[in-house]
């Protein structure tokens, strides 16, 4: 941000807290009008808190401080008044509504009327003119579920453009998109820039701050340690790094010494149906095992089927099985539900943990015995001191960040959240862990706690199967990668062989391993 450019925003002094404990402590922010200002933060920290008290989520009188926008002093008592501003804040979970179409999407609440009634020929004309803003050639009429979660980020877009909208805050907007579709949405937000929109992007990828922003915010423990400029293209991740998590972390992926044992887990000629549509494999003939203590990776484009194939392994919980079969411990098992697979040492931690990891209107402590309720039933009935218990010890073990474990699974952060999810699957004492994006929108500091918990799981002996869509997390974290492509997988590298252009041509490759060759029988890399 450079000294000619007029500040749009700025918030001082803001403080705020929630049951006694505090979110942010003497906040002050200033925003430069037509630049794209980064905040970075541990998961926790405050930075969505101090972007729901600019947008109104929290309404003024609930906390400390004070909020100039555009040069006037500014109260929002709901998140409609800084709509009415110019102040449009899109959430990490998106608030689109799968069964309507997109022009009700972008209306509703902000329908155009005329006589009393919504004019829908000039909804979708309009519709169409704000979708091609932000590059989407769709028909208006479509029903949001069909698009993927990309287009959906981008209607979102489109619905705060339409209601002229000065001020874009967006939370995490690429922590669920793949690579592509995150270059294009941060074109758009240059783009945008361009027509002299200001924006303010939470976002722990430290690669996206250095492609677009102007300035970078870092807040600690709910304090703004510093404010930077920052030059087209470049950014210090060691400075944003030390003063996100108040250390240097000189390696992202702690030091580790892999001891494989036997093979626990063994997969052999897996094939599994699309269930909505009929003939379409989305798993087609897969082999692939696990030793105790070993740490195996599975990386894929979006769509590669890495989601679909592990769900289906874990007691066919997606899609239909055709052929295949588990080994556990080298006896064939029959695993055709969540119940059998749990009891048979299975664990599958979901890539989206808010839809299948936590129940959103559960407690901590509920959360964190709910896989295994039988282990602290008393005469049949569950016991809350053995449940209290049980909370008490993962809450420590885990080093989980809250006030208490009879608050609400919606009080942490997503970090936090993903630790309590853990905590419910090594509850259930297993001996297969499958981690699907364990990492997926938490930070850098988050990461590495949770990059040790894993280290600490295999060196209890347990077969780690990590899903991530970071090639570099495969690498620092993984003993060998499979790779998969169109369901199939193509190959397997040890990662002492393997590098992100090798694992690549082998994401985008339609060449099939040969039957056989990634069994535990051949070792060898797949050409």
């Amino acid at each position: 941000m450079t000294q000619q450019q007029p500040t749009i925003l700025r918030m001082q002094g803001i403080t705020k807290s929630f049951q006694g404990v505090r979110a942010l402590d003497d906040v002050t922010l200033e925003v430069g009008a037509g630049t794209i200002h980064a905040i970075c933060g541990e998961n926790g920290a405050g930075k969505s808190t101090l972007m729901n008290v600019l947008s109104g989520v929290h309404p003024y009188g609930t906390y400390e401080g004070k909020i100039v926008f555009e040069g006037q002093a500014v109260t929002f008592k709901d998140i409609k008044e800084s709509v009415a501003a110019g102040i449009a804040i899109i959430h990490q979970e998106l608030t689109t509504i799968p069964e309507l179409s997109i022009t009700e999407n972008i209306f509703i609440g902000n329908e155009i009327t005329k006589f009393g009634l919504i004019n829908w020929d000039l909804a979708k004309k309009r519709t169409t003119d704000l979708l091609s803003q932000v590059g989407l050639t769709m028909d208006p009429g479509t029903p949001i579920k069909y698009l993927g979660a990309g287009q959906q980020q981008l209607v979102e877009i489109a619905k705060a453009l339409s209601k002229d909208v000065r001020l874009l805050i967006l939370d995490e907007p690429t922590s669920s998109l793949n690579e592509t579709e995150s270059n294009n949405l941060l074109g758009i937000i240059k783009e945008l820039k361009g027509r002299g929109i200001t924006a303010i992007m939470i976002s722990h990828k430290l690669n996206e701050i250095a492609m677009i922003a102007d300035a970078v915010t870092v807040i600690r423990d709910g304090r703004v340690i510093e404010t930077y400029p920052v030059t087209a293209g470049q950014v210090d991740e060691n400075r944003i790094i030390r003063s996100m998590v108040g250390r240097t972390i000189e390696n992202r992926y702690p030091l580790h010494e892999s001891h494989p044992g036997e093979v626990i887990f063994e997969v052999a000629d897996w094939c599994v149906e699309d269930p909505n549509v009929a003939g379409r494999m989305v798993c087609k003939h897969s082999n692939f095992y696990v030793r105790a203590g070993e740490i195996v990776g599975f990386a894929g484009l979006m769509g590669a089927g890495r989601t679909e194939l592990m769900r289906s392994i874990f007691g066919h919980s997606y899609g239909i099985w055709r052929s295949g079969s588990v080994k556990l411990k080298g006896t064939q098992q029959k695993i055709t539900s969540v119940d059998a697979a749990i009891r048979q040492g299975l664990a599958y931690l979901p890539e989206d943990r808010k839809v299948y990891g936590i129940n959103l209107l559960d407690k901590i402590s509920t959360t964190i015995v709910s896989a295994n309720l039988k282990a602290i039933l008393q005469h049949g009935l569950i016991s809350l001191d053995a449940q209290q218990r049980v909370a008490e010890d993962y809450h420590e073990a885990l080093n989980i960040k809250m006030a208490n474990v009879n608050y609400g699974v919606t009080t942490l952060s997503g970090g936090n959240q993903q630790k309590v999810v853990l905590a419910k699957w090594l509850f259930t004492n297993p001996d297969t862990l499958i981690l699907d994006e364990p990492t997926r929108g938490i930070d850098v500091g988050a990461k590495y706690e949770i990059y040790k918990l894993i280290h600490a799981l295999a060196d209890e002996g347990k077969a780690i199967i990590l899903v991530s869509s970071e090639l570099v997390e495969l690498l620092g974290m993984a003993d060998r990668i499979y790779t998969l492509f169109e369901g199939r997988i193509t190959g397997m590298l040890k990662c002492d062989e393997a590098n992100q252009e090798k694992l690549m041509r082998m994401m985008t490759s339609k060449t099939e391993a040969e039957p056989g060759s990634t069994t535990r029988e051949t070792l060898h890399e797949i050409p």
